[in-house]
């Protein structure tokens, strides 16, 4: 059995429940998954501000997840899935990582992809250009034809589900009206399971970000480890005892 450690960079523990939930079953029992909530940052992740403190929350939790797994005397993680639809940390967390990182954002391009071009469709309208930014950075620009942000955060609509329904179907069908798109993220960790319920709706697939991110744990035993132990490569000052042990120095 692989081990998945999932973090949500976001401080709800309702979302780590709802990740939890998700991840695991669409894992299946060839994974034990383990989630982890950001000890600091905002409940949910909806501008700038409140991403650039939860990539330093995600490294955070990766750090002490490690030290909890190494006191209690078991087995690290085979994989680290990022439980934000934004990924914060990413890039800094896959360096320092002996094990294969991704979020739910990257899990959901690779995975949209597959269908040809894709839009996402997320709540919270700030999430554009950053989300365009990280597709730049991913290498998914050329295949994101667009991304509709409707006005709800993604805390609202996970609180009103039956609402979130109807709004988000209407989004992703306007997406494939007007961009002419293969497939449709359906982004956010509050919104996992919504995709199912709301694909009958769509003529095209809609991916769901998380399950997205499970599919991607199932295959990430594939591709071998850039790193043979965890750390930062640096000593750090003023930060968590958990990561300012990550912080030392490696031969």
């Amino acid at each position: 059995m692989r081990n998945l450690l999932v973090i949500n960079p976001n401080t709800s523990t309702s979302v780590s429940a709802l990740l939890q939930h998700h991840v695991q079953a669409a894992a299946g029992s060839a994974v034990a998954v383990l989630t982890r909530t950001a000890r600091f940052g905002a409940p949910y992740i909806s501008c700038e501000t409140s991403f650039t403190v939860a990539g330093h929350a995600t490294l955070d939790t990766w750090a002490a997840a490690l030290a909890e797994g190494v006191a209690a005397g078991t087995a690290p993680p085979d994989a680290v899935l990022i439980g934000c639809f934004g990924d914060p940390g990413l890039l800094a967390l896959r360096e320092s990582s002996p094990v294969q990182v991704t979020g739910l954002a990257e899990a959901s391009f690779i995975e949209a992809a597959r269908h040809g071009r894709f839009a996402i469709v997320t709540g919270g309208e700030r999430w554009g250009p950053m989300l365009q930014r990280l597709a730049q950075a991913l290498g998914h620009a050329p295949v994101l034809a667009g991304i509709h942000t409707v006005a709800p955060t993604g805390a609202q609509l996970a609180a009103d589900p039956q609402a979130a329904r109807a709004l988000l179907a209407q989004a992703c069908r306007d997406a494939v009206r007007q961009l002419g798109v293969q497939s449709v993220i359906l982004g956010g960790a509050g919104l996992a399971g919504m995709a199912a319920v709301i694909q009958a709706q769509v003529d095209v697939p809609v991916v769901d970000s998380v399950i997205a991110g499970a599919n991607w744990a199932l295959r990430s035993h594939a591709t071998p480890p850039e790193r043979s132990q965890p750390g930062f490569d640096v000593a750090w000052q003023n930060l968590s005892p958990e990561l300012t042990a990550l912080g030392l120095p490696h031969a």
